[in-house]
């Protein structure tokens, strides 16, 4: 019985494979973090050192299961090669059946490839403005926050709110939110870019049908020593009292934060925590997240420039349709897809427009710029 042909050629995918996936790369990355969290003094930091030990223990296991995929293809191949010398009917159905896991196995990891950023795994900072558009465009702006609070839940994720400016109305007119768990940015960033809404306004005494807009930023946070150039000279703070939720605390102190970065424009609010101190820090390391975003869409935007590529403007496009009135339905302008359950989609059922979005990127050998701009403004659109 002659033997498959198949294990021939599994020596060679496996460095392939390992080129592709940037094992020499993530066992360095693995050896800093192995570094860094032996320092007892990164423990004064209880949140980066939750961060640092999470992405040293999701690289060991990818490591481990890459290089155990490699042995076992190496296996495959020296059973295959044993086989061609001396065939075995009961040899080659143990080969059949190991080749066929092996496949199965090997394309579950291929998913790596659709998290290739190197912020995959760090926490994602949500902000969520209204656009032009009064009361409906807010109340599309709170709709928008619940969808994503919804969705965090369903994954288990924690959630922190950073800053909320309610409407005068309803709604709200921006949030941001911190999201943390397995690859949240790496998911999320899917959903940064302008969100339409077609429905029938509950606002209007003559039910007129309505089109909202609304912003979605999302940036990856950063640690402290991520190299992001900041002159506190070109940062004005402003303190003031918090509203919203927090008790009666944030209505008697001054606790509230804001930061402008004057030469960008970019303002970070931060209203959460107890203390003014607590609220200054995460405002600083919102203001560093959203920087580093600028640096990258800068340089995404000069190697666009030397291929002669045109790449959309984040800030205005609109990435994705909601339309209730007079039909259902909710498309993804850059993937295609739609989906008719609407209200499953706003209850938080945005994983298949995630997972399309990932694909169609990695298919277009593309990652678009982060939407950067002044956050205390709503999109233009």
């Amino acid at each position: 019985m002659s033997s498959p042909t198949a294990p021939t050629t599994s020596p060679a995918a496996s460095p392939r494979c390992g080129g592709i996936f940037d094992l020499d790369g993530k066992r360095s990355r693995l050896v800093e973090l192995e570094r860094l969290t032996a320092d007892p003094a990164l423990w004064d930091d209880s949140r980066r050192a939750a961060s640092l030990t999470q992405e040293a223990a999701r690289l060991r296991d990818e490591i481990a299961a890459w290089e155990s995929l490699t042995r076992r293809a190496g296996d495959a191949a020296e059973l295959a090669r044993l086989i061609d010398e001396e065939p075995d009917e009961a040899m080659s159905g143990d080969l059949g059946s190991e080749l066929a896991t092996l496949q199965r196995d090997v394309a579950e990891r291929e998913v790596d490839l659709l998290y290739g950023d190197p912020y995959t795994d760090h926490a994602a900072l949500l902000g969520i403005h209204a656009g032009a558009g009064g009361t409906d465009s807010q109340d599309w702006a709170e709709m928008l926050l619940r969808m994503y609070l919804r969705w965090a839940e369903a994954h288990r994720y924690s959630v922190d709110f950073l800053e909320e400016s309610v409407g005068e109305e309803a709604g709200i007119k921006s949030a941001t939110v911190r999201i943390a768990g397995p690859r949240t940015y790496g998911r999320l960033k899917a959903e940064r870019g302008v969100h339409r809404l077609v429905r029938l306004s509950p606002f209007d005494s003559a039910h007129r049908r309505h089109t909202s807009f609304a912003l979605v930023e999302v940036t990856p946070e950063v640690e402290d020593d991520v190299n992001v150039e900041i002159d506190p000279d070109d940062v004005r703070t402003d303190v003031f009292r918090s509203s919203g939720a927090g008790g009666q605390h944030v209505n008697k102190t001054s606790s509230a934060v804001r930061l402008t970065h004057m030469p960008t424009g970019i303002v970070v609010t931060c209203q959460n925590e107890r203390s003014q101190q607590q609220n200054r820090d995460m405002a600083w390391r919102v203001l560093r997240s959203r920087l580093l975003a600028v640096q990258q869409a800068a340089h995404a935007q000069r190697v666009a420039d030397l291929k002669g590529e045109s790449l959309p403007a984040e800030w205005g496009s609109q990435i994705r349709s909601y339309v209730l009135h007079p039909y259902t339905m909710v498309k993804d302008h850059r993937t295609g897809l739609e989906v008719g359950n609407a209200q499953a989609v706003l209850d938080g059922g945005i994983d298949p427009f995630i997972d399309a979005y990932l694909s169609w990127a990695a298919g277009e050998g593309r990652e678009a710029a982060p939407a950067v701009t002044q956050a205390s403004h709503g999109p233009s659109v």
